[in-house]
């Protein structure tokens, strides 16, 4: 029976040498406050992020010849910000690999974006060291996938807030909606807060985030989802 590591390097594509790099990937720092000697994945997690930024921006400048420096940056972004990293993270099923204190545990940090985002950068960096570039590239840039693909989608869920206010303002006017912190969960360094978004007294989406805005962008998703362009509002 293979063990949950072994699972994932068989879905990522790769055996690692040093089995010791990918633990520490997925170690987080909550574990260190019950295990003092625990390693965590802090460091693997800046270098993973450099090396991840220079990887998108190589296949970027190919896969878009034409595009300015200030397009090519904005997309890099997007396919680097903590929710589209912690889609990638769930995707290789890294989340159920990931070694956490009692205390994140309990308050959901498998499933925190900003957590599972650095977790993956982490497993990048981890990579790079026990490998090489050229391997960490075909390795990452697989995960990936069809760049533009990936682009179509998180381009159209960049900016689900403005979205809905489009939606809405034809009928209703600028003023029609409204974001409301309905509750906080997890401790103070690591809060998640639940909002929801209300069509002047009707609720029409509810989200979670580990801030404000993330919380009010993941209500207008669950919004955008209820309300729709073909639904009746």
């Amino acid at each position: 029976m293979h063990s949950a590591l072994d699972q994932l390097q068989a879905r990522i594509g790769y055996t690692f040498r040093d089995p010791t790099l990918l633990r520490s990937a997925l170690t987080h720092t909550s574990l260190a406050a019950e295990i003092p000697d625990a390693d965590n994945n802090q460091r693997l997690e800046f270098l993973g992020d450099a090396v991840l930024q220079i990887l998108l921006a190589d296949a970027l400048f190919h896969v878009f010849p034409q595009e300015r420096e200030g397009v090519l940056s904005k997309r890099r972004a997007l396919l680097v910000n903590e929710a589209f990293l912690a889609g990638l993270t769930k995707e290789i099923g890294a989340d159920a690999c990931l070694f956490l204190g009692k205390s994140e545990e309990k308050y959901g940090g498998r499933n925190r974006p900003s957590l599972l985002g650095d977790a993956f950068e982490a497993i990048v960096g981890a990579l790079y060291l026990d490998s090489d570039l050229p391997t960490t590239r075909r390795i990452v840039m697989a995960l990936y996938g069809d760049l533009l693909a990936r682009l179509l989608t998180t381009e159209a869920d960049d900016n689900p807030k403005g979205r809905l206010q489009e939606l809405v303002q034809p009928l209703h006017g600028n003023t029609a909606l409204s974001y409301d912190v309905v509750g906080i969960a997890g401790e103070d360094h690591a809060p998640e807060y639940e909002v929801a978004v209300f069509l002047f007294d009707r609720r029409v989406g509810t989200g979670r985030g580990t801030s404000k805005k993330l919380a009010e962008e993941s209500a207008a998703r669950a919004a955008l989802a209820t309300l729709g362009p073909s639904k009746s509002f």
